[in-house]
Order: C-alpha cells, then structure tokens, then sequence
C-alpha cells in the first residue's frame, strides 16, 4: 500500500479551519479515496454526481442539503454547475445557525472552469491532488523508474506489468477525450484533441509556439491556444510562465509548456518500456518534466516560473518562496557542472541558491551559491534521533 498520509493530514488541516474545501485534481488520482477517511459514501451526507441517484437526492439541493449536519462530501461537483449558488448560500449561513455546515468538494477541474456561474471565491480554499510522487513511492531505483515510466495515477504505477499500465493509460486518455472533457462543456472533436495532444508532447519543456501547431492543424492560432488552457485547466498540462523583469535584457515571454504525467507522456509518445525510454530521442525532456514536477510537489513554493533570454542563457525553474529566490537546473547527467547560462541567472535573478537536481547518487558544490543535488535528496528527511538513543 502506498502511505499518502501526509496529502490526508493537509486535508485535515484545512477542514479543521474552512466551511468549505475544493478538492481538485485529474480522475483516478485517489481524491475519492481520500473523501473517504472522513465521510463514508454509504452515508447521506456522501453525494457521487455521477450517479443518477445522487443526482435525483439534489433536485431540491438547499432542502436537501441545508437539512445536514457535519461534513458534506460532494464528488465530481462540475456536473451540477449550478449547485455552486446553493453552495454559496450555505456556506455564508452564520455559525450559530448552522453551526457544524462544512462541504468537502471534490471536482476533475480547475475550479475556474467547473464553476462558470458562480464563483466560491473567498469561501473554499482549494487543495490540489496529484498522482503519486517520489516521497510516496520510495527513492530505490526500482520505484523510482517505475514512477518515471508509468507516471503518478494510482492503478497505472500499481499495474503488475508495463505492458498492463500502458493499457490502462491508453483507455484513461480515451476516456477523458471522449467523455471527461465534454461533460466540461470544453467541446473539441476528439480526435482533433488527440492530434494536438501528441504534438505538444513531442513538444514537451519547450518555450510554447501556438504558429506551427496552428499550422499542421489546419486552424487558428486562438483556437489552439483554446486547446492548451483545456489541458491546463484539467490538470493534463503545466504552463510555466515566464518571469521576467526591467532587467535591461531581451527575455523570453511565452511559457514552457510540459505534460504534467510522465506516464501520459510516454503513452503518447509510444513508449511502453523503460528500455524504449531510455533510447527514445525525447529521454531527457521526459526526465526534466518529471524532476519538475516532483521539486514542485515537495517544495510547494508561493509561485513558479521558467526564465530565458534572448540571447541564450535561461533556468528551467525559478522557485519564490517568501522573501527567496530559488533557481533549479534539471539535467540528467552522470555529474553536472556549473555553465555559463547557469551564472548568469544567478547574477541577473539575484539567486539565493542554485540547485541542479539530477539522477545521481551524490551531492556536491558547484561554485559559490550552487549545488548538484540528487532527485532524493529533496524529499523531506525523517528527524535524526539523539545521539545515544536506541
């Protein structure tokens, strides 16, 4: 069994302080799973709006709900957009009124795009779940590369085979092309989707051109762009905007655009094997965008942003985090160096700290103010024990 203890307490937090949570992320990456250690779905106060049932128990939703006590769960919330307005109501109800009223809301959307209406801006705080990452599965080398090639959702890392992952994936995309993405109201034929879709993992960590897409799809520029944010919006995609300031240089102002499951990624690039991966063209992107994603997961900074400049020098993230500046270089090689561009990102970002992650075993300096850094070394280590205690 996989221990995502820590992603249950964070959740726990938050209903220990909020009316209301907005439990966001991709089908099938245990958000359900999760909903359950606090309310069990046989209970009344558990709602699968996929399930006509549950759909008919809310066709009077402010009778129906407004006569609960305690937590309400409410799965897969955009397909009842409207609900968002009764959701509203209750949640501004004075304590003394109702005084234990909480909504756990678990969508496959970013909220903006499930709730069209009605916004419940300032009334839920929301809590992004993610497939698995390296602090769940373990850094030996076997899970490691098993999350690199099958990606984080659940039933594809936990799959006994590759073979049977890949399939798994292959159907999930199928799914999510042909149902998911029109019960959003995001109306794309789904073959068209699916073209865009491979073009952007072959394009997978570049600077994002909307013009030869456009191109090679026989349609707009505003459409394609259309395309990308429903990707984005339903956690497929990660759009890295670019940071840039009156810093006296010609810097890039697209965003670095990169497909946010590894194993998505491979499936689409028709790789099922980590020895296909490992002689595929594409390896070392693939093994930037995962090392991305799991600084991200781990660090969880205040905001994110790539970097470059005209004249060639750029850094894959750029990490703020209160008053701190931190930049990371992802490269998968035996033992990294300090370059040129690395410099001046240091100088011209006024880096606190520069870590190049890569897929080694060690760490090390680099120069003044930079390190290489292991993948693993990032997760968050147990405490020491005393000295002199068993």
């Amino acid at each position: 069994m996989i221990d995502r203890s820590e992603l249950q307490n964070r959740l726990s937090q938050l209903l220990n302080t909020f009316r209301a949570v907005e439990l966001v992320g991709p089908r099938q990456v245990g958000k359900t799973t999760l909903a359950r250690a606090f309310v069990d779905t046989a209970s009344p106060n558990y709602f699968d709006l996929e399930s006509p049932a549950a759909r008919r128990r809310l066709a009077e939703p402010m009778a129906a709900l407004g006569a609960l006590d305690g937590l309400v769960v409410i799965d897969e919330v955009q397909h009842m957009p409207a609900l968002c307005e009764v959701l509203r109501v209750l949640i501004d109800r004075p304590t003394h009124i109702h005084r234990k009223g909480q909504y756990l809301l678990l969508g496959s959307a970013n909220p903006s795009a499930m709730h069209k209406t009605e916004s419940l801006l300032g009334r839920a705080v929301t809590l992004e779940v993610t497939g698995f990452n390296l602090n769940e599965v373990g850094t030996d080398d076997t899970a490691a590369q098993q999350l690199w090639l099958r990606g984080g959702f659940p039933d594809a890392f936990l799959e006994p085979a590759d073979t049977a992952s890949s399939t798994w994936r292959d159907a999930t995309m199928q799914r999510y092309l042909y149902s998911d993405l029109p019960q959003l109201g995001m109306n794309v034929a789904a073959p068209m989707m699916l073209r865009f879709w491979q073009m952007v993992a072959h394009g997978h960590g570049q600077v994002w051109n909307a013009a030869p897409l456009a191109r090679s799809l026989g349609i707009s520029e505003t459409t394609v762009r259309r395309y990308l944010d429903h990707l984005t919006q339903t956690f497929m995609v990660r759009q890295l905007q670019p940071w840039y300031e009156n810093l006296g240089k010609r810097q890039v102002k697209a965003p670095k655009v990169y497909l946010r499951d590894s194993g998505l990624l491979h499936t689409l690039l028709g790789v099922h094997t980590l020895a296909q991966l490992l002689a595929h063209p594409q390896c070392g992107a693939s093994w930037t965008g995962f090392a991305l994603e799991q600084v991200l997961r781990i660090a969880r900074p205040d905001s994110a942003w790539s970097w470059a400049t005209h004249a060639g020098a750029s850094l894959d993230l750029l990490m703020l985090k209160g008053t701190q500046r931190i930049g990371v270089e992802f490269r998968r090689a035996d033992a990294p160096k300090l370059t040129p561009s690395m410099r001046i990102a240091q100088r011209d970002l006024k880096l606190d700290a520069l870590y190049v992650v890569y897929p080694g075993a060690h760490r090390y300096p680099l120069g003044e103010g930079a390190e290489a850094v292991p993948l693993w070394a990032l997760l968050p280590q147990p405490p020491q024990k005393p000295q002199g205690t068993a």
